[in-house]
């Protein structure tokens, strides 16, 4: 059996940035530092932060004054950043640059009189926050074209759409089609809101299944990103399985697969996928690299994290 790997693949400079503000404030305060939520969906990426010393946290309240607060990538909605704000607590924004941009286009739509409509996966970190940047009722979530007819809002309503950044581009396009001919006069972002990581990763998985009788994808059950990698393959008629590690690997998935596609979510580490090519090492004929494209964006770290 031959295995192809996805490149790129794994970390985006996002968890890039926001992995290393937790690592540079456990560095640069005194502990505990706590994170608010995970501050990105892997277990693995998590727990090796807690092993640095990081406490993660569901809400604020669990957090004592005083100590230093980390937003994850996903972003916060205002009521969360400004409950961080006013309380004695030494805030660090690690949300993801793309993501605050996808927050500023909706404001700017809101503040032209505009409803806003958000493609994304109700109950999704990144989704809540989004919603969470304008008043009750100014944002609606739509996850698919079939909820489009039921939007309580007429086509002759000023209208505007922003997307969650880790969804598949397939799956987006087919709902901005429906708005346009629900609403003709809709506007959008000048680009698209999906990330360029969500894209490449996307575009690798199509390059792979193309070639590949099978496609593994290491990341979270949690994560978006990495279910639409998922997904995306088997658009592209080739199997694919989300795993989380090598333990997940089920050894009759592999009878008769002669070439394996391999890649990884955008918040898995490649520990996840070394350890994933010791696992199948016995059955493993080589192993070749498909790139598609190269990444050299790099996020800046807050400014008071940066070493003198």
């Amino acid at each position: 059996m031959n295995i192809l790997l996805a490149e790129p693949r794994g970390f985006c400079a996002g968890v890039e940035r926001a992995i290393a503000i937790v690592e540079r404030a456990l560095e640069t305060f005194p502990p505990p530092i706590y994170v608010r939520h995970e501050i990105v969906h892997n277990r693995w990426v998590v727990e090796s932060l807690k092993n640095k010393g990081a406490v993660f946290v569901h809400e604020l309240d669990e957090i004592p004054d005083g100590a230093v607060a980390i937003f994850s990538a996903h972003g916060v909605s205002k009521q969360v950043e400004q409950e961080g704000r006013q309380r004695p607590l030494h805030i660090l924004d690690a949300t993801c640059p793309l993501v605050d941009k996808v927050h500023r286009e909706a404001e700017r739509r809101d503040h032209e009189g505009r409803q806003v409509i958000l493609i994304g996966h109700k109950g999704h970190p990144e989704v809540e926050g989004t919603l969470g940047q304008l008043p009750p009722g100014r944002m609606t979530v739509v996850s698919s074209s079939d909820e489009i007819d039921a939007l309580p809002f007429g086509p002759e309503t000023p209208t505007a759409y922003v997307t969650q950044t880790t969804l598949s581009m397939d799956e987006t396009a087919s709902v901005i089609q429906a708005l346009k001919e629900r609403f003709p006069d809709i506007l959008g972002p000048s680009r698209e809101d999906i990330c360029y990581a969500t894209q490449n990763r996307q575009n690798a998985v199509k390059s792979l299944a193309a070639q590949c009788d099978l496609i593994l994808v290491l990341g979270a059950p949690n994560s978006s990103n990495s279910n639409r990698l998922r997904e995306v393959a088997e658009r592209a008629g080739t199997k694919a399985y989300l795993i989380e590690s090598a333990q997940d690997v089920q050894d009759e998935w592999l009878d008769g697969i002669q070439q394996l596609g391999v890649t990884a979510g955008a918040s898995a580490p490649e520990i996840l996928v070394d350890e994933l090519l010791e696992r199948l090492k016995p059955r493993i004929g080589r192993v070749e690299t498909l790139a598609v494209s190269r990444e050299s964006l790099v996020f800046p770290l807050p400014r008071e994290l940066n070493r003198p």
